[in-house]
């Protein structure tokens, strides 16, 4: 690790985990957070408090973990530490290993933990659902289902009040991608590079991560686009972005005109002209690009983007499974921080607060199209036990004001950080809406084209807790490296 990259940290350690509490005082809300005590960026850095103790961990020894993992679960390296983490417990934004260290959440298990980990009304909601009813199918109904249809169907706008419930991500955008064809009777889908809409043998073709890609043949039917990320593609500017921070790169537009937008509008039209059919399924976004760094693409983007669609006979769907449910604070979904209507959205991951549960949601005539093709069933989806626990998300996200409090608090955080880029060389961008935020790092502030060497699936680096039994000191926080970009994705709660 280079020795800027050892300074950034300890300031970033610094910002994200001082201590803070309101005081009254001109800010967003008529109050702005405040450190406890007077501390500099390159002060040390301490850990918030925390009042709950875990359980002492009784269950199987760390060696025999290793052992098991090794001989019957999926060779594939995904585990951060090579000492991987063993977690035991988790409380709101804390999170607890087998050996008892404190965690602070900055990856909310890859955006899925919105509203805290055992937060108390989820457990509550689904213990009682558990002791009444754990699955019917289908083909009988239950109120919990019901409860929450009524409940979701009125977080979305006209016409979006059809819900299809499933399981995963992947299957939410599966069905997604099968409902435009089926509605269009065309087959070429569009999505960004660096897009992740899943790992499904269906929704790969729509991911455009190499490592995701396959030498075989999968995802039939899908293209991609150029993606207009502002910080790293050829074109951008100081007023692109919906984000409390802009990029570095000067531009001569003015705040209401964006001459990137034009130029990444024209790559889209290119796209359109040489790649596809004359008529289209649909185009697929995420609202902000998580997987591949927290991309923002420039304002009014989507916007004709989906108009020109719209003129090829496609659909436009908006993936949500990682920037909905108010984590991007000034919206509840994050297709509304584009001002665009998708005719079908897809959702995951904090829909559930962790419990598997996902949905797509769409129009009435959509649906209509799917029924006439497919006898779509699904026997998990909208079970009795995700359902219950889905209408405790929703109502905790109201209840505790969570929207507000992800943009309040990470515009707070982007602004601090803010800072550390632009002290720091090595920090290239910071970026991102609410509590999704990524800061990218580069060798030469001045090229942006140039960035660090990858960093992807080193472990995850925080404040240490000293040494434990003898072995190397843990680390305290964990977030997530993708290449050269360090990702921020708090539960909601954060700051609370």
């Amino acid at each position: 690790m280079t020795v800027a990259w050892r300074h950034l940290l300890r300031a970033l350690h610094l910002q994200t985990l001082s201590p803070r509490t309101p005081k009254a005082g001109p800010s967003l809300n008529g109050a702005f957070w405040t450190s406890v005590t007077k501390l500099g960026l390159h002060t040390k850095p301490i850990m918030p408090p925390c009042d709950f103790t875990p359980e002492r961990y009784q269950s199987i020894a760390y060696s025999r973990v290793l052992d098991i993992h090794k001989q019957h679960l999926s060779p594939v390296q995904t585990a951060y530490f090579p000492e991987p983490l063993l977690l035991h417990q988790g409380h709101m934004e804390w999170l607890f290993d087998y050996e008892g260290n404190r965690y602070l959440d900055f990856f909310s298990g890859i955006v899925t933990v919105s509203v805290g980990h055992c937060h108390p009304k989820l457990n509550a909601a689904a213990q009682t659902q558990l002791g009444r009813l754990w699955h019917t199918s289908p083909v009988f109904f239950h109120p919990p289902i019901h409860e929450y249809a009524e409940k979701l169907s009125a977080l979305l706008p006209e016409p979006l009040k059809v819900i299809f419930l499933v399981n995963s991500g992947s299957e939410a955008n599966d069905l997604a991608m099968l409902m435009a064809r089926a509605h269009t009777n065309n087959t070429d889908i569009i999505s960004f590079r660096g897009a992740y809409h899943g790992c499904s043998p269906y929704t790969i073709g729509l991911t455009n991560v190499g490592f995701y890609k396959m030498r075989i043949p999968t995802g039939m039917g899908c293209r991609s686009t150029m993606c207009p990320d502002v910080f790293r593609g050829p074109w951008g500017g100081s007023h692109c972005r919906d984000s409390p921070v802009q990029t570095t790169r000067e531009c001569s537009c003015a705040p209401d005109c964006c001459q990137a937008k034009d130029q990444y509008i024209e790559q889209f039209k290119d796209t359109l002209s040489t790649s596809v059919a004359k008529s289209i399924a649909g185009f697929f976004a995420e609202p902000i690009q998580g997987v591949s760094g927290v991309v923002q693409y420039p304002k009014g983007f989507l916007k004709e983007a989906f108009e020109l669609v719209r003129e090829r006979g496609g659909v436009c769907i908006a993936d949500e499974v990682q920037t909905g449910f108010g984590r991007l604070g000034s919206h509840f979904w994050g297709f509304q921080t584009h001002d665009v209507l998708p005719d079908i959205v897809t959702m995951a991951k904090g829909i559930g607060n962790g419990f598997p549960m996902a949905a797509v949601v769409t129009s009435p005539e959509i649906a209509e199209s799917l029924a006439k093709c497919l006898f779509h069933f699904n026997t998990f989806g909208g079970n009795p036990v995700a359902c219950a626990i889905g209408s405790a998300v929703l109502e905790v996200i109201q209840d505790e004001n969570l929207q507000e409090n992800s943009r309040e608090v990470g515009t707070y955080l982007l602004l601090k950080l803010a800072k550390l880029r632009d002290e720091f060389d090595i920090v290239g961008d910071v970026r991102g809406k609410g509590l999704m935020i990524g800061i990218e790092m580069v060798k030469d502030k001045a090229r942006s084209t140039a960035p660090i060497r990858p960093l992807a699936w080193e472990p995850p680096y925080a404040v240490g807790s000293g040494p434990r039994k003898g072995k190397k000191k843990k680390k305290k926080i964990f977030g997530f490296f993708f290449f050269s970009i360090v990702i921020f994705i708090f539960p909601i709660i954060a700051g609370l």
